[in-house]
């Protein structure tokens, strides 16, 4: 006679997601001091039907990284409040206004703190197009102001992540919700 134990298994969480976030339309004049460039009440409306959309579908982040650029950080912000993310808690990176590339995004996204789940990150194009590309096994799209991507990565540490193995969770653009 056979006896067959069945155990229990704490559940093991296995998947990272990174939640790409193009800065919402902004105004279409200020290209001398383009980092100042300010969100239109489009770019405002936008942001907030779909940071309204991810809190709906219960996508919340557990860090937000921004481009410190005034477009981006205002997106941010506005996802902040529409996620019950403390505005104070975003963390801003030069270098995603500056430019990096896909190597250079993934080590930051390879950096972020284990015991994070999920993370938005919000910047600028034609960069985050590239990032979105290249993290994802298939993904094109086209990235137009306010896309958010939410990419799944079944690893259990954020050093894991490599190029090309996430899968895309969602893709949402303004035109969805209108």
């Amino acid at each position: 006679m056979f006896v067959i134990e069945i155990r229990t298994k704490q559940k093991l969480n296995i998947m990272k997601r990174v939640v790409i976030v193009r800065h919402a339309k902004s105004v279409p004049y200020g290209y001398d001091d383009d980092f100042s460039r300010d969100l239109r009440d489009r770019g405002k409306n936008d942001a907030k039907l779909i940071s309204s959309e991810l809190s709906t579908q219960g996508t919340k982040p557990d860090i937000m990284i921004s481009s410190p650029a005034k477009r981006a950080l205002k997106t941010a912000r506005i996802f902040a409040e529409n996620l019950n993310f403390n505005k104070k808690n975003i963390l801003e990176v030069d270098d995603i206004y500056e430019g990096l590339t896909t190597s250079g995004f993934l080590g930051l996204i390879q950096d972020l703190p284990e015991e994070k789940e999920t993370a938005f990150i919000f910047g600028h194009n034609p960069g985050f197009h590239y990032f979105a590309n290249n993290l994802l096994e298939n993904f094109g799209g086209d990235m137009p102001t306010c896309s958010t991507v939410g990419i799944d990565f079944y690893v259990d540490s954020w050093k894991k992540i490599e190029a090309r193995t996430g899968k895309k969770a969602f893709q949402f653009v303004p035109k969805m919700f209108k």
